[in-house]
């Protein structure tokens, strides 16, 4: 994260709000309890739907797994914002806001079960050829990494071209995810 990459403080969660930033290259994350900064990273990750890299012991793991689409969105969020997580972001603001967006149809997520176990998914919103990754979480391993090659897949048939993931993490890097420019972000997005 770099300084250049807030661009702006204040404003809330509406739809229209959330939709428009994301159409012009903004996301939203809280400073602390009381701002809300809008970012757009002066490096930005995006995840090439054609170049995503699954591993052999990845491709062995992911028939252990059932997958599935937006049957529990608020619970991946939930998970994703457990206060066990490190560096956790996302409050009830979030979950209430982004919960909007998905019953509108703006906001997805893939859920990976072991057992019927809910262990792994992902979430982000999609506005048109645009998925922007929010967040992803596991409490299995490999589950993460199967929702997110769930989702590629899934992105690719739907004609999505454009898969944000925000900022690279070495993680994100195993799965093929590479940074780009904002300049080239935000060429990509039009």
């Amino acid at each position: 994260m770099q300084d250049d990459d807030l661009i702006a403080i204040g404003a809330n969660l509406e739809p229209g709000t959330l939709i428009q930033a994301y159409r012009h290259g903004l996301f939203p994350m809280p400073m602390d309890r009381k701002q809300l900064g809008w970012w757009s990273p002066v490096t930005r990750g995006i995840i090439p739907l054609d170049a995503v890299h699954i591993s052999r012991s990845l491709q062995k793991n992911l028939t252990q797994f059932s997958v599935r689409v937006d049957t529990c969105f608020t619970d991946v969020m939930q998970a994703c914002g457990s206060s066990a997580r490190p560096h956790g972001w996302i409050n009830n603001e979030f979950i209430d806001a982004y919960t909007l967006l998905h019953r509108s149809g703006w906001a997805n997520s893939v859920e990976v079960f072991l057992d019927e176990q809910l262990v792994g998914g992902i979430y982000g919103v999609r506005i048109g050829r645009l998925f922007a990754g929010e967040s992803m979480f596991h409490t299995h391993t490999d589950a993460s990494k199967t929702a997110l090659v769930a989702l590629v897949a899934l992105l690719d048939a739907a004609g999505v071209v454009l898969f944000d993931v925000q900022w690279t993490t070495e993680h994100l890097k195993s799965l093929g995810a590479v940074d780009i420019t904002r300049d080239s972000y935000l060429r990509l997005l039009k």
